[in-house]
């Protein structure tokens, strides 16, 4: 099988524009030398095919590189967050063995102390344009790529064995179904160390397209000035960067004429913000995407003239995969009925680094145990309910933390928002809201407006305020981080700010369930 740094880039002409960083732009002949150059680093640290090499490294042409030159040599490369503490990274770093490092500058002085184990290769800032020779290691389908770390926003981190043939797979699927051709630009500002990131590389590098880099959403309309400034055609987000783009920038009253296509994926983005969504940019194409880490990426889009008739879905599986829903007792369930979604296909990976307990429980039958409970509808779209680990059980009742946060974003103000269970001794769980709002709404206000948009038993017992919710560095609400948060609401009702009557008297004693 081809090395999927030869796959991913052999086709483009050696004088096209492969990365646009700031004022910098490098071509593939330039990526070409300087993956071929970091290459021959690598393998001079003595390390064998196989082993792994760390890339540590803020978005930038030289991570691109470094990326490629670890799977160009035949090593495994290993993606590490650039927000990690050096504890963790040190913690990341011995889960997986890393036998060297390529780093950048900024890296390496923060890190420094985690670094000093085994040989580190520096960005070496400049960046010739001619290799001595282009010849990567010779892979087999099922060889490791790359080891990709969980996001670990339920469980700690693991890490998913990605071969060369999950990757090539999962890249020429997505490619397919969004049309991706060679004068495609992706205004990246997900990290490349998350799947999701490392998939809008894959991709534009495989049609000999280009990325153009942001490297902060702290400025909101910093992302739509890029956007406008290097004539990007496409632009991809978890929900969290759409939230802020839709409610802190211009990004809904400017027009962006270049821009073809979105790509919402890492989370569901409530059907009313789709909807301003695609009202925002009206010539672009909106894409709504599902997928795991485990899965390389991708397993599934919702085409964009299915968005207003299948409100909620995460559409069918992508070409090559194959998606189920089943029941406790492993049978398909009817449309409508709820079940663990379920997927098989080339791009399943081969299960978790040094873990055959949570791989067996991952992987089942040669397919992969999503975690997602799911229903599917008589023409075979798939709406996710909600993760497993995620449910709320109140009262005898499963409430999906989804329904609360989609219905909270609803109330105007209401910028962000996670629901998690807290215990409680009458419910078996309440349910805390924390919101990111303007000050011009109250949490007694967004209680009051839930209170007509929800059921009672869906009714949070708790809003609380935050100035932002605590995300991982793919951009994903942790929710672990906010059940500890949950153990300082002590108060479920204060005077005007109840669940219940407008009023602010409760409509049911706190020990008894909600009629």
């Amino acid at each position: 099988m081809m090395n999927t740094a030869d796959y991913l880039l052999s086709p483009a002409d050696s004088d096209a524009t492969a990365v646009v960083d700031g004022e910098s732009t490098f071509s593939y002949g330039q990526l070409r030398a300087t993956v071929w150059q970091l290459a021959t680093e690598i393998e001079a640290t003595g390390s064998r095919p196989g082993d792994r090499v760390g890339i540590l490294a803020h978005n930038s042409f030289f991570w691109v590189a470094a990326y490629l030159a670890a799977m160009y040599s035949g090593r495994v490369a290993v993606p590490l967050p650039i927000t990690n503490t050096p504890d963790q990274m040190g913690r990341h770093a011995e889960l997986v063995d890393i036998q060297s490092f390529l780093v950048d500058r900024p890296a390496h002085r923060r890190f420094a102390t985690a670094l000093d184990r085994c040989p580190i290769i520096e960005d070496p800032g400049i960046y010739g344009a001619a290799g001595a020779g282009w010849s990567p290691a010779r892979v087999e389908p099922d060889s490791d790529a790359v080891f990709q770390l969980t996001s670990g926003t339920t469980a700690a981190p693991k890490a998913v064995r990605v071969t060369h043939g999950n990757i090539q797979a999962n890249t020429a699927s997505i490619i397919e179904y969004l049309r991706l051709e060679a004068d495609d630009r992706m205004l990246v500002v997900l990290p490349f160390s998350y799947c999701f990131g490392a998939s809008l590389l894959h991709t534009h590098l495989r049609v000999g397209g280009s990325i153009a880099l942001c490297h902060s959403l702290t400025f909101p309309e910093t992302v739509v000035d890029a956007i406008d400034l290097h004539k990007c055609t496409g632009f991809a987000g978890v929900p969290s960067t759409f939230q802020l783009l839709l409610r802190a920038s211009s990004f809904q009253r400017r027009r962006l004429p270049t821009l073809r296509h979105l790509q919402q994926a890492g989370g569901k983005l409530p059907p009313s913000l789709i909807d301003e969504l695609v009202r925002a940019q009206p010539q672009a194409r909106t894409f709504v995407m599902y997928g795991q880490t485990e899965a390389t990426a991708r397993l599934s889009y919702l085409p964009p003239q299915e968005i207003e008739r299948r409100r909620g879905s995460i559409g069918r599986g992508i070409p090559g995969v194959t998606l189920r829903v089943l029941n406790n007792a492993e049978q398909e369930v009817a449309p409508g009925e709820v079940g663990e979604l379920v997927a098989t296909g080339q791009n399943i990976t081969k299960g978790y680094w040094n873990d055959p307990v949570a791989t067996a429980e991952k992987y089942r039958d040669n397919a992969l145990r999503t975690g997602d409970l799911a229903t599917i509808d008589a023409d075979g779209f798939v709406y996710i309910v909600d993760r497993l680990g995620d449910f709320i059980k109140s009262w005898g009742f499963r409430v999906s933390s989804h329904e609360v946060e989609d219905a909270a974003l609803q109330v105007d103000g209401v910028v962000a928002a996670a629901a998690v269970g807290v215990p409680d001794e009458d419910a078996g769980e309440a349910i805390a809201l924390f919101v990111v709002s303007s000050e011009s709404v109250t949490d007694g206000e967004i209680l009051r407006e839930l209170r007509g948009r929800l059921p009672k038993h869906m009714l949070p017992r708790w809003v609380q305020p935050l100035p932002e919710l605590p995300l991982n560095a793919n951009g994903k609400p942790l929710k672990a981080k906010l059940r500890e948060l949950s153990g300082s609401l002590r108060t479920p009702v204060t005077p005007g700010r109840s669940a219940g009557t407008s009023d602010g008297t409760p409509d049911h004693h706190p020990s008894e369930p909600p009629r």
